[in-house]
């Protein structure tokens, strides 16, 4: 007899949810099929989309474009950070 396998928790930051939130909504968007060939993946990707909408209050905040936006920049490797990181690497 198969034992259930325990579920499977990600963890994400606020901006990380809030910016997955957002894509995830555009992708439900457009026709699934142009990004995922398996309808097998449709589910969980449903299914994370649906927990999101349902953790993020911010999504309906009337500066929901402001927030994203901040997530975004935050969420964004800083050039001059990456290029700090390979000159020391080369040391």
């Amino acid at each position: 007899m198969d034992t259930p396998s325990p579920e499977i928790i990600i963890k994400l930051t606020p901006d990380e949810a809030l910016v997955l939130s957002d894509w995830l909504e555009q992708v439900q968007m457009t026709d699934l099929s142009c990004f995922v060939d398996d309808a097998a993946v449709w589910a969980p990707l449903h299914r994370i989309a649906g927990t999101l909408d349902k953790s993020l209050p911010e999504i309906f905040a009337a500066d929901y474009a402001e927030r994203l936006e901040a997530a975004r920049s935050r969420l964004r490797p800083d050039l001059d950070d990456s290029a700090s990181d390979e000159e020391g690497a080369d040391a």
